[in-house]
C-alpha cells in the first residue's frame, strides 16, 4: 500500500508546504464577513485544499470567527477543510482511483454549502441568539523574509511540523486497514449490496471516531475489499475526518447547540446522499476496478525499484517526524513568570496550528506586548499591561480552556535597574555592551557609566537574558566569574 501511496503524498506534503509560506491565510479574509452565498463559497473553496485535521481546523475557524467571517462562512470551512487536501487528494488518486478523487473533493463542496448556507439561513430565523460579529483584528505585520528562507520553511513545515500533526493518525489508518484484512468475510455478508446498513453502521462508527484525511483511505479501502458499498466508503472518508466527540464539544462550547446541529446535519446528509447516489447511479465496478487494479500492481514483483525509494524516503520522513514528536523531548522552557509578566496553563493544544492559532489570539489582546507559549507542557507566559481576562477570553474564544497557572511563580527575580558589569574599559566596550542589553526583548532604554562600570536599565527584560547578553561580549555581571582584559583599541 505504501508503495502506491508514498510518491503521492510526498508530492502532497510539499504542495502543502508551498500553500502555507507564500499564500497569505488573509488572501479571503476581507471577503467573509458578509452572510451571503459568496462569502460561504469562498471558505469553501480555501478549506478544500488546505490539509488541516479535526483538531487544528477548530482553532483555525474560531480566529476566522474572531476576525469578522460570517457564521455561515465558518461552519462551511469546518466542514470542507477537514475531509480532504492536497495531500489526501493524492493520496486518493494514487489507491482509490480517479473517480474516488473527483468525487471526494465535491461532496466536501457540497456539504460545505449546504451547511454555511443553513447557518445563515439559522441566524436570520433566530437573530436574538446568532453571535455578534468579531471585530476583524488588525493586518498583520510583515516581515520581510528571503526568498531561501521561505523555501527552507516549505521543507521544514511539509516533512517535519505537517508529517508530525497527521503522520501519527496515518500509521494508526494504516494499522485499523491491517486489522480488518483479519477480519472473516461471513462476518460481514449482511452489508454486500445493502448500501443502507452500511451507510448506517459506518455513520455510527465515524462520527464519533477521530481520523484523518489521509488516515481514513486505507480504512476505506480495506472494508470496501471486504464487501462494504463504494458509497459506505465514502461516507468514511468524510464523516470520519469531517467531525469526532472532540471536535462537536468544542463548537457546542464556542457556536451553540444550534450550531452544532447544523453541522451534524449537513454532514450526515451531504455523505448519506451522496453514498446512495454512488451506489445507484453508477455501475457497481465503477469505484472499485482501480482497486483491483491497484492490487494486483502491489505485488512485490510489480514493483519498480524508484517506487521502492520513495517508500524509503518517506518512512525516513515520517520517523524522524514522530520521534521528534513523541520520543524526544524538547529541551525544557523555562516558563518562570518575572514582573509584569503572566502565566496560563491551556488545556487541548494537540498540534502546531493549534499553537501557532493560541499565540496569535494572545498576541492580538489589547495591551500585550510579548506572548510565549510552549506546546508540551500547555503553559503560556504574556507579558504587557493587559487583562488577564480578555486573555482568557481570547484563548477561550478559539475552544481551549485558560486558566492562571499559579504554579509558575515569580521564581526569577524582578530585573534589576542597575547591573554592575566587570570587564569595561574603553568607550567601545561601553557601546557594545549599549547595543547587546538593548537587543534584549523588553529593554526599554540603556544608559552606561563607563567610570563607575554600571548599567542602568529600564523596562520588563529578564535578568537572565540580560546577564546572557553582557556575558556573550567576553565581560561579566557582579556575582559572576570570567572578566576579561579589554581588547579594544584607545582612540
Amino acid at each position: 500500500m505504501l508503495t502506491m501511496m508514498s510518491p503521492y503524498l510526498l508530492l502532497g506534503f510539499f504542495l502543502a508546504g508551498i500553500m502555507h509560506v507564500f499564500v497569505p491565510s488573509s488572501l479571503f479574509r476581507k471577503h467573509m464577513s458578509k452572510p451571503n452565498f459568496k462569502s460561504v463559497l469562498l471558505s469553501t473553496l480555501l478549506g478544500i485544499p488546505i490539509p488541516l485535521c479535526s483538531c487544528g481546523v477548530i482553532p483555525t475557524a474560531m480566529s476566522l470567527r474572531k476576525e469578522g467571517a460570517s457564521h455561515g462562512a465558518v461552519i462551511a470551512f469546518l466542514i470542507a477543510t477537514p475531509q480532504t487536501g492536497v495531500d489526501s487528494i493524492m493520496a486518493t488518486y494514487s489507491m482509490m482511483g480517479w473517480p474516488f478523487a473527483i468525487v471526494r473533493p465535491v461532496a466536501a463542496l457540497f456539504t460545505a454549502l449546504f451547511g454555511g448556507l443553513m447557518a445563515n439561513i439559522s441566524d436570520r430565523l433566530h437573530p436574538e441568539e446568532a453571535e455578534l460579529q468579531q471585530k476583524p483584528s488588525a493586518e498583520e505585520v510583515k516581515t520581510q523574509v528571503s526568498f531561501w528562507e521561505k523555501v527552507k520553511e516549505v521543507f521544514r513545515y511539509a516533512y517535519f511540523e505537517m508529517m508530525q500533526d497527521i503522520g501519527k493518525w496515518l500509521v494508526i489508518g494504516l494499522a485499523i486497514a491491517a486489522l480488518i484484512t483479519y477480519i472473516p468475510d461471513e462476518w460481514l455478508l449482511a452489508f454486500k449490496g445493502n448500501t443502507a446498513l452500511s451507510v448506517l453502521v459506518v455513520l455510527l462508527c465515524a462520527i464519533p471516531m477521530y481520523v484523518c484525511a489521509t488516515g481514513s483511505i486505507p480504512i476505506a479501502i480495506a472494508l470496501m475489499l471486504k464487501g462494504l458499498t463504494p458509497g459506505a466508503a465514502l461516507v468514511l472518508l468524510m464523516a470520519g475526518p469531517a467531525v469526532n466527540m472532540a471536535s462537536m464539544l468544542v463548537i457546542r462550547k464556542v457556536m451553540g447547540t444550534r450550531t452544532l446541529l447544523v453541522y451534524l446535519a449537513s454532514i450526515i446528509f451531504g455523505a448519506t446522499l451522496f453514498a446512495f447516489g454512488i451506489d445507484y447511479l453508477f455501475p457497481a465496478g465503477f469505484f472499485t476496478e482501480g482497486l483491483i487494479e491497484r492490487g494486483a500492481c502491489c505485488a512485490p514483483s510489480a514493483v519498480p525499484w524508484y517506487s521502492w525509494v520513495f517508500v524509503a524516503v518517506f518512512v525516513l520522513l515520517l520517523a524522524n517526524a514522530l520521534i521528534h514528536r513523541f520520543f524526544v523531548k524538547p529541551e525544557k522552557k523555562e516558563l518562570q513568570a518575572v514582573s509584569g509578566e503572566t502565566a496560563f496553563h491551556i488545556d487541548g493544544m494537540k498540534c502546531n496550528h493549534c499553537l501557532a492559532n493560541v499565540r496569535k489570539a494572545i498576541s492580538e489582546v489589547a495591551g500585550v506586548d510579548f506572548a510565549e507559549v510552549d506546546l508540551p507542557t500547555g503553559n503560556a507566559l504574556v507579558r504587557g499591561d493587559f487583562k488577564v481576562q480578555d486573555v482568557i477570553a481570547a484563548v477561550d474564544a478559539l475552544g481551549f480552556k485558560t486558566q492562571v497557572n499559579e504554579t509558575v511563580s515569580a521564581a526569577s527575580p524582578a530585573v534589576p535597574s542597575v547591573l554592575k558589569i566587570n570587564g569595561m574599559k574603553c568607550n567601545h566596550c561601553a557601546a557594545n555592551a549599549r547595543k547587546a542589553i538593548e537587543e534584549v526583548a523588553g529593554v526599554e532604554s540603556v544608559t552606561i557609566d563607563l567610570a563607575a562600570g554600571t548599567a542602568t536599565v529600564e523596562g520588563k527584560a529578564r535578568l537572565e537574558d540580560l546577564t546572557a547578553a553582557v556575558e556573550s561580549l567576553g565581560f561579566s555581571v557582579e556575582g559572576k566569574s570570567g572578566a576579561i582584559s579589554c581588547s579594544c583599541k584607545e582612540e
